[in-house]
């Protein structure tokens, strides 16, 4: 076989790496060495991989232009290094039947026939064997012995993918990362169809997202048993939301299925040292995916289904030159809800109307420096959630179907959240990474709820509208690096946070006893809220024990002022209006919290780490206090010391992926609501009143025994236990009081099979599974409990359909088959009441991909 010179040259141009001392027998697997390749340009990188460990590397220059490696140290084997360097980018490492390592761009799941004509043309087209370093390229080293052929079919993935988080403000491996941590990928985000921040309720399972009671639009969210039961502006979530870096301080109308994302890292405990905002709980990551600087980029989704759900998602991604990309997205959804309304205003309670809109930018002038903007925008107009009259546990109502006819003018919520992003990044050295975060958000809220209309004659118990303003700005310094070839990592940053804000809550409420009596209560809130905080960690690899040792430490300072103001105006059932005065409250708190890991190698790929790490969470006011010294008096921040320790494991040849974190939480000054009289509905003081341990344990298995099938299982156990509740008497109630939204025991199965290719695509199949225990959900009342319940959903796809351009993907969804009946609340509002979950949906969706 035999070579024109052009066509060598084109095979010459694309091997980049091959420094081979001697030929490789066939599929040699070699042992791990002693690694220590700093971050640098990511071809240097793979160069200095392949001299040290005398490896044969192939890729495309093109591949890796521009692309910088992530650091590597330990005592690992060529071929896991090579996919350590690679981490954070599309490319992917596999090794061919010689034994040398070809580098790729990622042929993602259903992406296999578009992708077919650009991978690297090493991979796939030319058959060449690196013979050895006496060779035409120079200091390359790169030979080509043409009679030796390497098919294209013998490259192949063999085994699990290695997930890529940046929780550590660095790409690394899931498995290198000493936190116990959920992540998803786009393509386990799209098969779970996970679509906005609730969807993540049943793929955590020590995750609890509900909706408050007030309003479908509001989310509480629960994470290690640690979060909020209340949705007020003048206090702070136990866990942070991020997009992008930026926090998320009000939840309502967070919807993020526009962007294009890339993952969502769900961080299990305390964070602070790495973080912008403290966090008691943990922290949810939106990662979205950059405008793409190489190709057009266009991806097209269509899905209709029962309950008139229709939904479109369009995403493009435009390389205007050749340092500078925009993306525009757009989505559009509605779904009808489950349950008719017999009154006035809207059809139905639990109509999903929404649009979404996204414009983002991209500017690399250098492969060193980037600037990236985008604004994102959402629009609500749900209607209000339908409140049911449910019975105590154990027994359980009945999912309803219709309202009640009494029901008065019932209507659509409106929320409209939106907000702008601008980083920037500049590698100053190879060792140096300079960051800047700065993000404004806005939300405007205006939100209804009907409390049982008809329960107490022909009128709602309670109607209640509440409305928010609210904006918020946030600037973030990071300085990430490495030193002294990588045995020291740093991150250290300067964080500020202006948030301001103004909310009318509104109801009208009647008696029980004569519901023809109406009265009504407007609060009316404003806040001003700032925060400072200076954050540092590093991790250092002392030269012993092969590199296996890490210590990593972190301290954060933290400073917030708070300030708000709240004035109460009545009127009675007569009409006479009476105006309170306006209650003011100003408050300052400082912290210092500090983190200490220690994590040990005992192989190439098992970890074990021990931590121990405090969150502190500010104090703030409580609009539904009983009095206004109440109000102006305020709550004290609360603080929780985790005590953790974990195994991370890959084995089995990259078949098996095991994971287990068990954890103590030393839980202290907990802001505990306090009802003061238990037949008025929405007054409640808030009190620094706990203390309180929260223990569990968290399993990740992930095995894929063959190439086409992948099975996940993920379990949480959970106790929490208050060891002391002062209530305004200065009685311990800590005998009485239960911990809320905890589930003892939590499942999630998944299983993934891609059938052989066929002349119409790929067939492919997969199943959710999700077991959730029986949760309490008052503090105070054991009888407000949630049953166990299962929810089964199934995914069947075909993919790669050859209809002749771009890439096209089929999908037959249907959630909760078996047509569960649960709650994802259950609450006291006036009576035992509950949100019921969905019932059986199904649907069709098509995917088109440029």
């Amino acid at each position: 076989m035999s070579y024109k010179p052009a066509f060598r040259r084109s095979i010459l141009a694309c091997a980049a790496v091959t420094l081979s001392l001697a030929p490789m027998p066939a599929m040699a697997r070699q042992a791990p060495v002693a690694i220590h390749i700093s971050a640098k340009p990511l071809a240097v990188a793979l160069n200095e991989l392949a001299q040290s460990t005398r490896t044969s590397i192939l890729f495309a220059p093109d591949a890796v232009e521009g692309l910088r490696s992530t650091p590597v140290r330990g005592l690992l084997t060529p071929e896991n290094a090579a996919r350590k360097l690679v981490l954070g980018t599309s490319l992917e490492v596999l090794r061919d039947e010689v034994g040398a390592l070809i580098i790729r761009k990622r042929v993602e799941p259903g992406r296999a026939r578009r992708d077919a004509g650009t991978t690297t043309a090493v991979a796939t087209a030319a058959p060449v064997r690196i013979a050895s370093t006496d060779s035409k390229l120079g200091n390359l080293g790169v030979s080509v012995a043409p009679n030796a052929p390497v098919a294209a079919a013998a490259i192949a993935d063999s085994g699990l993918l290695d997930i890529v988080v940046t929780a550590q403000k660095r790409a690394e491996s899931l498995q290198d990362t000493p936190i116990s941590i959920a992540a998803f990928s786009s393509a386990d985000l799209e098969k779970s169809g996970i679509n906005d921040i609730s969807d993540l309720r049943s793929e955590v399972p020590s995750l609890q997202i509900t909706p408050h009671p007030n309003s479908g639009t509001s989310t509480r969210i629960f994470l290690r048993g640690v979060g909020n039961n209340d949705d007020q502006i003048t206090q702070d979530p136990s866990v942070a939301v991020y997009v992008d870096g930026v926090y998320v301080a009000r939840t309502q109308g967070m919807v993020s299925e526009v962007a294009e994302l890339e993952r969502i890292e769900v961080l299990r405990g305390p964070q602070g040292s790495l973080y912008g905002r403290n966090a008691t709980g943990g922290a949810i990551n939106f990662i979205t995916r950059a405008p793409d600087l190489n190709e057009l980029r266009i991806k097209q989704t269509a899905t209709v289904g029962n309950f008139n759900h229709f939904r479109t998602r369009t995403n493009v991604s435009v390389p205007v030159a050749d340092t500078l990309a925009v993306e525009f997205g757009y989505m559009h959804t509605e779904r009808d809800g489950f349950v008719r309304n017999r009154g006035t205003g809207v059809k139905r309670f639990g109509d999903q109307r929404r649009d979404a809109y996204r414009a983002a930018l991209l500017w690399q002038p250098s492969a060193d420096f980037d600037i990236r903007y985008s604004y994102d925008r959402s629009d609500l107009a749900d209607t209000p959630s339908f409140m049911a009259e449910v019975p105590f546990f154990p027994r359980k109502g009945k999912r309803p179907t219709e309202g009640s006819p009494f029901v008065s003018d019932l209507k659509r919520n409106d929320v409209v959240a939106q907000g702008h992003n601008l980083t920037g990044s500049w590698d100053a050295t190879d060792g140096l990474t300079l960051k800047s975060i700065t993000g404004y958000r806005k939300l405007r809220s205006q939100t209804y709820q009907n409390y049982h209309a008809g329960l107490f004659g022909p009128y709602a118990f309670l109607d209640n509208s509440n409305f928010i303003d609210q904006d918020q700005i946030s600037q973030e310094f990071q300085v990430i690096g490495d030193l002294f070839d990588d045995r020291l990592q740093f991150v250290g940053g300067l964080y500020y946070f202006d948030e301001s804000a103004e909310g009318v809550d509104g109801s009208v409420t009647r008696s029980s006893t004569a519901p023809y009596l109406a009265s009504a209560t407007e609060r009316t809130v404003t806040i001003g809220n700032r925060a400072y905080a200076a954050y540092s960690q590093v991790t250092v690899t002392p030269p012993i024990l092969d590199d296996r040792l890490h210590f990593t430490a972190g301290l954060r300072w933290s400073r917030d002022e708070r300030k708000a103001s709240l004035q109460e105006t009545r009127i009675s059932s007569s009409g006479v209006p009476t105006v309170g005065v306006t209650t003011r409250g100003s408050t300052a708190f400082e912290n210092v919290s500090p983190s200490l890991i220690l994590a040990f190698d005992v192989a190439d790929n098992i970890n074990f780490y021990g931590k121990i790490v405090r969150g502190y969470k500010t104090g703030g006011f409580n609009t539904r206090a009983s009095s206004p010294q109440r109000f102006a008096a305020g709550f004290k921040p609360e603080t929780l010391t985790a005590y953790e320790v974990g195994l991370k494991s890959t084995l089995l040849d990259n078949r098996l992926r095991f994971n287990i974190a068990a954890f103590l939480s030393d839980y202290k000054d907990i802001q505990v609501n306090t009802r003061s009289d238990k037949d008025v509905v929405g007054i409640t003081d808030v009190l620094n009143a706990g203390k309180a341990t929260v223990k569990g344990v968290e399993l990740d298995i992930t095995a894929r025994p063959i190439d086409a099938l992948t099975v996940s299982f993920s379990y949480s156990y959970l106790n929490g236990d208050y060891k002391k509740v002062i209530d305004a008497t200065g009685a311990d109630r800590s005998n009485f009081m239960r911990f809320i939204n905890t589930a003892p025991n939590t499942i999630s199965a998944k299983l993934d099979y891609q059938f052989p290719h066929t002349s119409i695509g790929q067939p492919g199949v997969f199943v959710d599974y999700y077991y959730q225990d029986r949760i309490t959900t008052s503090s105070s009342d054991p009888r407000y409990r949630t049953a166990s319940y299962g929810l089964l959903d199934l995914r069947l796809t075909l993919s790669d359909i050859p209809i002749g351009f771009g890439n096209w993907r089929l999908s037959a969804f249907g959630r909760n088959l078996t047509d569960a009946e649960y709650y994802v609340a259950h609450f006291s509002a006036g009576k035992p009441s509950a949100y019921y979950g969905q019932p059986r949906t199904y649907g069709l969706e098509l995917t088109f991909e440029y």
